[in-house]
């Protein structure tokens, strides 16, 4: 199938292609920088002097199943964004593709460490083993697996950003208020994660195995391949192992994977897709929460980053199965249908231990401690349809899309807590997690809520005329909750439009308007359920492409409004009961500048360059999460020497500006805390043995800078330097 993404009056059009294959079954089992711009300059020339018109067509047949094409920074298309398959400079919107290979070169082995390393994406890490994740002042709320969204909780971690990003193909990332595609959720920032699909003619494989600091031992399997003789039927198997310990005393963690899928060509034209997707983690001695900020005279604690503030009697345990099944059907006038439905289960089980107060500098007594025990189950049932294509209006031709879905996620936590009564909390200079069990009392329901959207949702490219392009769409939801956190019903009408402009074969201009919504479940004096959250996005810029999108170029400007944000009134309670009563307050406001350069500056030398800036103040002008950086640099690096072809070398820095927290001090006020701007320097080395085998290592956090992931009441040391040294077999 071939498609042409821009236009100069033809428009989009599609051939069918009959493919074949074959069949077969499948058992597993697994126990230096240098200046760009001189070659920018040089790349741009040669583009302009190749191309004579504004067409980039991509051959579907043949994209992502050459190797060459799996070895790239970039993707020459996507749907993030609209659902409308668009070049990533025709998407009037801030959008980070993470490729199979820049997780491979990066080793990028969860879906946090990708958005950790994604522009203009900041990571928090409250512990050992939750995380949340922020863009332009506002955690991310809005993750999806396949275009179907899951919504996540700021209470409860199921695993979502742990999960192993060797099952996905990539890992799209939408900066800006995504609601025409996410339905509910925060305006920072949308994560699409694409499983990998069962496209090989032939049976093919990769096997990998590595070794790293603190015994982290990790083993994967990918095998893929034909599943009959006229290979109208494939299938594909990746499977993982993976146990280590921790720069944190006495913690260890295991975690398995499988992922299976097959796709069966029904006809010349349709495609059925069914997979299962498996992951469990168990994790000994996880922290809950960090370190004292300070001792009871005042002055700051400088605890080691091996200190782990955990019980022996510790455990952190997650799972999740996800059965999905999608349909693809292409027309021979160009259209496309697809249908993606999935049942997902996740399930959390812990024993934990909080440390409090403050400890005597010189004995490391006089902290407390409370427990708590969790068990927790999200179900979610969800559905996504839409259908797309050309269409011709006024002698020009343009691009439609309609969709429809349906999700339903049940979320069910129970919790135990522990009371330690007179028990005396160990040196907290000298922990080594030897404390007796609390005493547990019954379980109880934390919390019981189903969570419904029923959603329709068009979008639109007009070719207005050869240079310039409008993309109009509109999200309409029913978004509904019952269950412990009240009986709440919103309706909500999101709209999204854009223009992007050719200026010539190489550079575009863009301008947007994106929003997005948020339901809450707090209630006003009157007891009136407060309207929802809204985000509104306005975005402009430049974006550019060499190489037939093997290099892009992005530079935005934006502004991101909230309204309706919830804030308790003093002294104020609902119908005068104990409920606390909130109003809605206008004015929080982020704005700011990012630019990323991501690709193949030359044959030989990959690059993902961003840079990052905003500045978020809520309505009475204080800071938003001032624990998140305003400013970060983000760079990587592979290069390929051309006098020594089987060695690849490379590296990056990541560098954020300072940031602090208000924090509680030992006399009840609050004080200031501080972090100075630090950079991280990673490096990294391949070498190709034979055509097969290669091998890799990765030095992490060079330098062995000290640093905090999270800033609360407490602290969260990160990770000092470590490696690691991988071997990889592809057949």
């Amino acid at each position: 199938m071939s498609f042409k993404s821009r236009e100069t009056g033809t428009g989009l059009q599609t051939t069918g292609v009959k493919t074949s294959f074959k069949w077969s079954l499948l058992a597993l089992s697994v126990n230096a920088l240098f200046n760009p711009l001189a070659a920018l300059a040089a790349s741009s020339t040669a583009t302009t002097t190749a191309a004579t018109s504004q067409d980039l067509v991509v051959d579907a047949s043949v994209a992502g199943s050459d190797d060459s094409d799996k070895k790239d920074y970039t993707e020459q298309v996507t749907r993030a964004g609209t659902k409308l398959l668009l070049a990533p400079r025709d998407v009037p919107q801030s959008v980070t593709v993470v490729t199979q290979q820049r997780m491979k070169d990066q080793q990028l082995q969860t879906v946090g460490d990708v958005l950790t390393n994604t522009t203009g994406i900041s990571a928090s890490l409250y512990d050992s083993e939750r995380s949340s994740y922020y863009s332009r002042g506002y955690q991310i709320t809005s993750y999806s697996y396949d275009d179907i969204p899951t919504s996540v909780s700021d209470t409860w971690n199921l695993g979502d950003a742990a999960e192993d990003s060797a099952i996905y193909d990539k890992i799209e990332v939408v900066r800006g208020a995504n609601g025409l595609m996410s339905g509910s959720g925060s305006p920072g920032a949308s994560v699409n994660m694409v499983r990998k699909r069962a496209d090989s003619k032939t049976f093919t494989g990769d096997l990998y195995a590595s070794y790293g600091s603190w015994n982290n031992q990790r083993y994967v399997a990918d095998l893929s391949g034909p599943l009959n003789s006229t290979g109208s039927v494939r299938g594909r198997v990746v499977a993982g192992y993976q146990d280590q310990d921790s720069w944190l005393d006495r913690y260890h963690k295991r975690k398995e994977f499988l992922y299976g899928v097959v796709d069966a060509d029904l006809t010349d034209s349709t495609t059925l897709s069914l997979g299962y997707d498996f992951q469990e983690s168990q994790t000994a001695n996880p922290t809950w929460g960090g370190l004292p900020i300070w001792y009871s005279n005042g002055a700051p604690t400088h605890f080691a980053r091996s200190t782990n503030p955990s019980a022996d009697w510790t455990h952190y345990d997650l799972s999740s199965h996800k059965v999905f099944v999608n349909l693809d059907q292409k027309f021979d006038n160009g259209w496309v249908f697809r249908l993606n439905a999935t049942h997902a289960q996740a399930t959390v089980n812990d024993k934990l231990i909080y440390l409090e107060d403050f400890a005597d500098a010189q004995t490391g007594l006089g902290l407390s401690a409370f427990g708590s025990k969790d068990q927790g189950k999200r179900n979610l049932d969800s559905v996504d349809t839409f259908t797309s294509g050309p269409i011709e209006l006024f002698g020009r031709q343009h691009q439609l899309l309609a969709g429809l879905s349906f999700s339903r996620q049940h979320n069910r936590y129970y919790s135990s807590n522990g009371d330690f009564g007179d028990t005396t909390m160990p040196d907290i200079n000298n922990w080594n997690g030897d404390v007796a069990e609390p005493s547990w009392g019954d379980w109880y329901l934390d919390s019981d809520d189903i969570v419904r959207q029923k959603s329709m949702y068009t979008a639109a490219r007009f070719s207005l005329a050869d240079p310039l392009s409008l993309i109009i769409g509109a999200r309409y939801t029913q978004w509904s909750t019952h269950g412990s956190s009240g009986n709440v019903t919103k309706y909500n009408t999101t709209p999204y439009g854009g223009l992007v402009y050719d200026i010539n074969d190489t550079w575009s201009a863009y301008a947007s308007y994106t929003s997005i919504f948020q339901p809450q479940t707090y209630r006003d004096a009157n007891g009136h359920y407060l309207s929802p959250v809204t985000g509104k996005n306005y975005e402009t810029g430049l974006k550019s492409d060499w190489y037939n999108g093997k290099l892009t170029a992005t530079l935005a400007v934006f502004r991101l409004e909230q309204s309706n944000v919830a804030q308790a009134l003093d002294g104020v309670f609902v119908n005068s009961s104990s409920e606390q009563a909130y109003t809605t307050a206008n004015g929080t406001v982020s704005k700011g500048a990012e630019f990323e350069l991501n690709g193949a500056v030359t044959d030989n030398l990959k690059m993902t360059f961003g840079i990052s800036r905003y500045v978020a103040r809520d309505n009475t002008g204080a800071r938003l999460n001032s624990d998140m950086p305003e400013t970060e640099i983000k760079l990587f690096t592979s290069y390929n020497l051309p006098m020594l072809p089987e060695l690849t070398v490379g590296g990056g820095v990541n560098w954020q500006n300072r940031v602090y927290k208000d924090a509680t001090y030992v006399d009840g006020s609050t004080k200031r805390y501080y972090q100075g701007s630090y950079p991280l320097v990673n490096l990294f080395a391949r070498y190709d043995v034979t055509k097969q085998l290669s091998v890799q290592a990765n030095l992490q956090n060079l330098f062995d800078r000290g640093y905090y992931t999270s800033m609360d009441d407490d602290l969260v040391y990160g990770q000092p330097f470590n490696y690691s040294v991988s071997l990889s077999y592809h057949f």
